[in-house]
């Protein structure tokens, strides 16, 4: 949808337009039709109306919270509780009110966009209310517990809005909440009030995945399925690296492959009624964010300083429930890339993708193997490093030849960083001389500007259907 900014600018040109006989009167009356240049003033009036009910409602807000800290200890417990519900479901049920305004055709959706923006606003009060809630009633009623099984319980009570209502804001803030909570009991491992909040805990990777992918398709939010993705691979890294003391070798491996495999393999048509693309391009895309990651950090000195070959014992895997969560996503890893392989061999021609995959499928072995050898058999720190130097300059030399060959600037940038990040960290990791790190700054300076000037030249000469290939 056009902005009202630009309306208002195309408004004044058609009437200059019409002025000095450009048009005529019907095509100005086609193009006002168009654009709803009579919803102008409108518009302008509903959010000027909008201001003042929030700014309004703010204050309200800030005079009922005073008013009700100067008498809370002055009310007894069920003037609290009937307190806190009345403003639960109170805000609520007015969200919803305004939220549920079907909308219309012309004029009155603009009127119909107002409403559901402040109720969709409401709703978003009435889940944070929610978290109040919680907290005032398990300090009323002497119910103890930690921080995060709050934040855990308060996010699966926001998530249960969010899938009601469709709403991808409450879908957000439930999983902004539940990964602050798994954040807060990476810390807190030895909790034990809430048996049921340290299972979810325990098998976050799977439970996130059967709790947010849904509801991503269901709102059809990319926010909601990136966010989601983060949670996954971060508590997917935490699920490994609690078995590293009994297989460091093995576990190391498996957070080098694991993560990007996973993204990168994902694809929307697993889900069942679902033939679109929706989601596979940001999955890629943070695959391709963690290989850099990955390499960047590894391609240092000092996560092989400490290091030493440690066997494997697989018996020591045995008995461990978070590793649970690591089968059934190794399982699915598994699946997804006979899948990509049995697409490769159905559709031929498509050999820049099966090419792009089989590269990537290289860098995730690669980038397991070697610490799976360097910790089961013999340290080969100075190899490692070269090794992870030469996958990073590949990747940052791919983004850039993805970049050129599509048009995107995105892609090229990345390659550009990649590429850049490279050569300024090992010079200023490794001892050289201040005349030499000056050179090479000089050098990586004009180097950026070259390519940036070339790249738009480059870009600026491809067609159409070139740049949409």
């Amino acid at each position: 949808m056009v902005s009202d900014k630009f309306r208002h600018q195309l408004r004044h040109e058609t009437k200059l337009w019409q002025a000095e006989g450009l048009i005529n009167a019907e095509l100005y009356e086609q193009i006002s039709e168009r654009y709803q240049f009579d919803s102008l003033e409108t518009s302008a009036r509903n959010r000027f109306i909008a201001i003042v009910i929030g700014v309004g409602g703010i204050l309200l807000g800030l005079a009922v919270i005073t008013f009700v800290a100067a008498n809370w200890q002055a009310w007894s417990r069920e003037v609290r509780v009937a307190l806190l519900l009345s403003l639960f479901i109170g805000v609520n049920a007015a969200g919803f009110y305004l939220w549920r305004t079907p909308p219309t055709s012309g004029a009155q959706r603009k009127r119909g966009g107002g409403k559901q923006r402040l109720g969709e606003a409401l709703l978003l009060l009435g889940a944070i209310i929610l978290g109040a809630n919680m907290a005032l009633m398990a300090q009323m009623f002497h119910i103890g517990g930690s921080p995060y099984g709050l934040y855990l319980a308060w996010g699966l009570g926001v998530l249960a809005m969010a899938y009601s209502l469709r709403l991808t804001s409450l879908g957000v803030l439930a999983i902004l909440l539940i990964g602050w909570g798994y954040w807060l009991n990476v810390f807190d491992w030895s909790a034990k009030e809430f048996s049921w909040l340290l299972l979810l805990v325990e098998h976050m990777p799977v439970v996130a995945c059967l709790l947010f992918v849904p509801l991503a398709y269901w709102c059809r939010s990319r926010a909601i399925f990136a966010l989601t993705a983060i949670l996954v691979i971060f508590s997917l890294e935490m699920s490994l690296a609690q078995g590293s003391s009994g297989a460091p070798a093995l576990m190391a491996a498996l957070m080098c492959a694991m993560p990007p495999a996973l993204l990168w393999g994902y694809d929307d048509t697993l889900w069942p009624n679902i033939h679109s693309k929706l989601f596979q391009p940001i999955a890629r895309n943070l695959a391709l964010f963690c290989l850099a990651i990955l390499f960047y950090v590894l391609a240092f000195q000092w996560p092989w300083q400490s290091s030493s070959a440690t066997p494997i014992h697989t018996q020591t895997l045995l008995g461990w429930s978070s590793l649970l969560d690591v089968a059934l996503l190794g399982g699915l890893i598994v699946w997804q890339w006979l899948r990509l392989g049995r697409q490769g061999r159905k559709h031929p021609s498509r050999r820049g993708v099966d090419l792009t995959t089989n590269v990537i499928a290289c860098f995730i072995a690669i980038s397991a193997l070697i610490p799976l050898f360097h910790l089961s058999f013999t340290p080969i720190s100075v190899l490692a490093i070269f090794l992870f130097n030469v996958l990073l300059f590949l990747l940052a030399g791919g983004l850039l030849r993805e970049g050129l060959a599509l048009g995107n600037r995105a892609t090229f940038w990345a390659g550009i960083t990649l590429l850049a990040l490279q050569i300024v960290s090992r010079l200023l990791e490794y001892e050289t001389g201040l005349l030499f790190k000056a050179f090479v700054f000089f050098l990586c300076g004009i180097g950026v500007i070259a390519a940036g000037l070339l790249f738009e030249r480059y870009s600026s000469a491809l067609t159409p259907s070139q740049e949409n290939s």
